[in-house]
């Protein structure tokens, strides 16, 4: 019992850090980037937001699991974490379909990078 209620927490904090437009933004922007990421300064400026503002949504995804970040010299570079989104889709999709994985199938052709059969 208490596994699913660590699951149901962090699939919780990860939602509510996508229930926020600028957050949803920016990861959907981290995960159209690729392995290659983007710098912090990219992302503010092809969302046309405030530096420090990203930095509190950056830091709040990256809590949330949905993004990692990595020094390169003096600028940080963002990468959308696919382990923490396949984390999420999975608890979300766990008990889907009542039994009835042919409703499902669909999701499985879904092409995410870190899923092995892309």
């Amino acid at each position: 019992m208490e596994k699913e209620i660590i699951k149901k927490a962090q699939a919780l904090e990860a939602l509510a850090a996508l229930g926020q437009e600028t957050r949803l933004d920016v990861f959907r922007l981290l995960v159209k980037a690729g392995d290659a990421g983007l710098a912090a300064g990219e992302i503010a400026a092809r969302l046309d937001v405030r530096a420090n503002t990203l930095s509190s949504h950056l830091s709040i995804l990256q809590r949330a699991g949905l993004i990692r970040q990595a020094r390169e010299g003096r600028s940080l570079r963002y990468r959308a974490d696919y382990a923490g989104m396949l984390g999420l889709l999975s608890y979300l999709l766990e008990d889907c379909c009542g039994g009835r994985p042919e409703i499902c199938a669909p999701l499985g052709s879904l092409c995410i990078p870190a899923n092995p059969s892309c």
